[in-house]
């Protein structure tokens, strides 16, 4: 009876495994009975202390706590992670995409939220560069199992809570809210910034119940007697793909959310039905690991200055600047036009959309305009009346250091949807009658062009020194595309560009954003011809209130200046066309890349042996994950990850690799962080 008693003791006692912690990197570790606390350097801020209570029962976090000299301040006691999980189920015809499916509606099937429940029974600490990893199983949700990870980033007071889960079942659909939650009073007061940028703090009533609470920059705060500590997602990776950028209200605070998770918490949330359209939700193939993460930040200080720190993490939601490039921004269905322009109604001097891209640091904005509403196809006067007012307003509301151009999604004569791009205003109607020349000459208007099928499309294009690119590939409306096409000449011309990005589908398993069309940019260059993939947005609504940087994503184009409206912007189409740009989030940048010498769309030469020197500047927020040296060969394509866990937040800093690109054809760069936020090359072109 003894010996049971001693080994059922045992058996319930929490071990904490440090074999693989190296305290050489940074952080230090103690374990006294059933607590584990680990310290770590912070940067400006001191260090950043965490103390785990792995007694069943107990909330973990025991204490949270920042160190600046010989001042320690305690930031919160007694707080638990708190997830909920939410299981739908993905349609996956691949007809549609399979799991790269867009047109798909998860919340209109049935789907059940679960409490993510969490059983403390053994925990370990890895060192992993400059990050260390606490991990404590274990963790189940329906037929979700996994555990709880919590990374700590050497040189800043930002630590990340992740339930790591994964299922058998295929075909699964997720959503998550998460926070952390306290059945004692930990906080004195709740903090956000509201749509308008002003910051607003309520008096916590413990018992208050929970709100959803629309914010800006996606951050809730709770601040205690000696500091502050902010609550966030990752800035894009948690927003599944969806046409409109609604703010949904992200985040939520108050006792007992959505009855499920008990005691009053702060947190994260998300709506499953989203903007009421199509609502894909995240994928969860079988047995990949779901990271249900989001981001705390440490302060010593009030709301507002920890709500400064976060904010720098995304530049405040902007493009940064960058030395010789200018930020463009492509696909947006704003219908200015046929909503505001074409009604009779008074027409603001200045639109709120031009705000809104303004404040989000962007130099040149491609529409997508007439999709659904308009007459593309005539009637004739209707549709050059529409242009008309198309062009005329792009140049109103264009100044020297903003260009808004003019652009549709055609979706005729080529296949699936696709983008057109002319270097300055052209008339043209997507249909001709029989007794209709291609071109004519209209009095009010001017050269009009009238096109009947893909031939003369073509020969649009190639006449005013257009571009047109595939839409969505491979997903939506352009399932199968530009697949389908690739043998055709309009595609192997040089006015086709290529394909277009925008992370599509969601997939928390993966460190990156969405590799469909990056995969479609390794194919095409496989395929032998000299294509190139810009970001897209593709959103509808553009307001002020709407979570607008979640949905975006930006092209650096490498220009000295904006070229004027009246002079057509020709050079924004030829960097383009040549591939001198790279693809961001916004919180990665790449302004130098070079493959021996030669940058994105050039030609380099490559020795023999096939050692090749790969040279990139990056600048970044978050602390970087990893780079990745894609290439290939005409028929396969070769992935090199080279880890950058050393790096700590906000730093800048050239590259250099060396790779074996023998008998390669093709050789591209991405560069990933922490938080899923990234940046791509073009081709470098080899021989």
């Amino acid at each position: 009876m003894l010996l049971f008693i001693v080994c059922e003791n045992a058996s319930a006692q929490s071990v904490v495994n440090l074999s693989k912690f190296d305290k050489s990197k940074g952080a230090t570790v103690r374990v006294i009975g059933k607590q584990l606390s680990v310290s770590w350097p912070a940067g400006k801020d001191g260090s950043g202390k965490l103390v785990l209570d792995l007694q069943q029962g107990a909330p973990l976090f025991k204490s949270i706590v920042i160190n600046k000299g010989t001042v320690s301040k305690e930031i919160a006691a007694g707080l638990d992670p708190a997830y909920t999980l939410t299981i739908g189920k993905r349609t996956l015809d691949p007809k549609s995409g399979g799991w790269d499916v867009f047109f798909d509606r998860v919340p209109l099937k049935p789907y059940k939220t679960y409490p993510v429940e969490f059983d403390k029974h053994s925990a370990s600490v890895v060192s992993f560069g400059a990050h260390t990893i606490i991990r404590v199983s274990d963790m189940h949700a329906s037929t979700f199992k996994g555990a709880l990870e919590i990374t700590l980033y050497n040189g800043s007071p930002l630590f990340n809570v992740a339930a790591v889960m994964a299922t058998d079942n295929d075909s699964t659909a997720i959503l998550y809210d998460a926070g952390l939650v306290s059945k004692k009073q930990v906080w004195q007061n709740v903090a956000w910034a509201d749509v308008k940028n002003k910051l607003q703090t309520i008096k916590v009533e413990q018992n208050t119940a929970a709100t959803n609470q629309e914010v800006k920059y996606r951050t809730i705060i709770g601040q205690g007697k000696q500091g502050s500590l902010a609550l966030f997602p990752a800035p894009h990776q948690y927003f599944y793909p969806l046409d409109e950028a609604f703010n949904l209200k992200f985040t939520w605070h108050g006792q007992n959310y959505a009855g499920l998770m008990p005691g009053y918490g702060i947190g994260i949330r998300q709506d499953p039905l989203g903007d009421k359209r199509f609502v894909p939700w995240f994928n969860a193939p079988p047995k990949t690991q779901q990271r249900l993460n989001f981001f705390c930040l440490l302060s010593a200080d009030a709301p507002a200055e920890a709500l400064a720190e976060v904010k720098k993490f995304t530049h405040g939601d902007s493009y940064k600047p960058l030395p010789g490039y200018k930020t463009m921004a492509s696909h947006f269905h704003n219908e200015f036009i046929m909503d505001v322009v074409l009604k009779g109604g008074p027409v603001p001097e200045q639109p709120e959309f031009k705000d809104v891209f303004e404040k989000t640091g962007l130099n040149i904005v491609h529409l997508a305009e007439f999709h659904g509403p308009g007459h593309p196809k005539g009637p004739d006067d209707e549709r050059l009346k529409e242009l008309h007012a198309l062009h005329e307003q792009c140049e109103r509301l264009s100044d020297n250091n903003f260009l808004l151009l003019p652009g549709e999604e055609p979706n005729n004569f080529y296949g699936g949807h696709w983008l057109s791009f002319f270097p300055h205003p052209v008339n043209w109607i997507m249909s001709r009658k029989a007794d209709m020349p291609f071109v004519t000459d209209d009095p009010k208007y001017g050269k009009v062009y009238r096109i009947a099928n893909k031939d003369e499309m073509l020969k649009l294009l190639e006449l005013e020194h257009g571009l047109a690119w595939t839409a969505h590939a491979r997903t939506k409306a352009s399932t199968g595309y530009p697949d389908a096409y690739k043998e055709e000449a309009f595609y192997k011309s040089p006015t086709f560009m290529g394909a277009a990005w925008k992370a599509i589908p969601a997939d928390l398993s993966n460190p990156t954003l969405s590799h469909r069309v990056l995969n479609l940019l390794d194919d095409m260059s496989n395929w032998g011809l000299k294509k190139h993939v810009i970001g897209e947005s593709d959103i509808f609504t553009i307001t002020e209130q709407n979570e607008m940087y979640a949905h975006l994503n930006v092209n650096y184009l490498q220009l000295d200046k904006i070229p004027n409206f009246k002079d057509g912007w020709q050079p924004v189409l030829d960097v383009m066309r040549q591939g001198k740009f790279f693809v961001s989030t916004g919180e990665v940048l790449l302004p130098a890349f070079a493959v021996n010498g030669k940058g994105a769309g050039e030609t380099a030469k490559i020795s023999p042996s096939g050692q090749t020197k790969i040279t990139l500047t990056a600048d970044w927020t978050f602390p970087l994950n990893f780079a990745e040296v894609v290439s290939g060969d005409g028929n396969k394509t070769y992935r090199e990850r080279i880890s950058l866990n050393n790096t700590q937040a906000f730093g800048k800093k050239q590259f250099e690799f060396s790779v074996d690109l023998k008998n390669r054809k093709w050789v591209r760069v991405e560069l990933w962080d922490i938080a899923a936020n990234g940046a791509f090359t073009q081709p470098v072109w080899l021989e």
